[in-house]
């Protein structure tokens, strides 16, 4: 019997364990691999091809979002389960949007993630039934008023949403460029174009538009970075330890 090939996407160590020792006494299961950001999993999900991806959002350098996009974009086989914290409507429609096949929030009972890999192995979704009510009643509500569900960052391509999300985790220029295989050129461009895009006029601003729409988990580490743009000036011209936190990598 073909054993259901899983890759777990969570920055958090204890939890990807935790879904491993989980998912691995099952004997149709098996984990073959395990990404601690975004990046890495669109990257493991093309080296290993899982049948499914256990992925969560708040994720650094690329969050589970987006790398579900990129996935789903690529015609990858692998499908999306989302294993969450986040439990609002806006998540809950952007990540079906993206192509996720399920939805689950993390204090789901642990015979439920078992199941949802079953099935969405099969083909089938599958949701937390909490989930699936508001799901239901986001587009009754949207059908009823005669209107579709939109949200205001659709019109972003997928490498504004990667240096959008960089952006606001505090990486400077030359880091993104390197991280995304771009040149600083490049990288200044999309940031403008995310100002036009966005109709946001400073880094401080992209910033607080990348917590408020989930882009980024909203962290100490964040909020200090956004406010010394708004301090100092979008130009960077901090020194000491402004500067290591405005060129740090943020881990939510």
């Amino acid at each position: 019997m073909k054993k259901i090939s899983v890759l777990l996407a969570d920055d958090h160590i204890v939890v990807r364990q935790g879904l491993r020792s989980l998912l691995s006494v099952e004997p149709d299961i098996e984990v073959t691999g395990e990404a601690g950001n975004g990046r890495q999993a669109v990257q493991m999900a093309r080296e290993l091809r899982p049948d499914v991806i256990v992925m969560d959002i708040a994720m650094p350098v690329l969050n589970g979002l987006e790398a579900t996009r990129q996935i789903v974009g690529e015609g990858l086989p692998a499908r999306v389960l989302v294993l969450s914290s986040y439990a609002d409507d806006e998540f809950v429609h952007q990540l079906t949007e993206a192509g996720a096949s399920g939805y689950l929030v993390k204090h789901t009972a642990a015979s439920d993630l078992i199941k949802a890999v079953r099935e969405i192995a099969k083909g089938n979704a599958y949701f937390s039934p909490s989930i699936l009510k508001r799901l239901l009643e986001l587009y009754r509500g949207a059908n009823a008023e005669g209107r579709q569900v939109r949200r205001r960052s659709e019109h972003l391509t997928s490498r504004e949403h990667e240096v959008l999300q960089m952006v606001a985790e505090g990486y400077v220029n030359k880091q993104i460029a390197a991280t995304l295989n771009l040149s600083i050129k490049t990288v200044e461009k999309h940031r403008q174009q995310l100002m036009d895009k966005l109709d946001v006029h400073d880094i401080a601003g992209l910033t607080r538009y990348a917590i408020a729409h989930g882009v980024v988990e909203c962290s100490g580490r964040i909020r200090a970075s956004a406010e010394i743009v708004e301090e100092y000036g979008p130009g960077g011209r901090v020194s000491g330890a402004g500067m290591r936190l405005l060129a740090a990598p943020v881990h939510p």
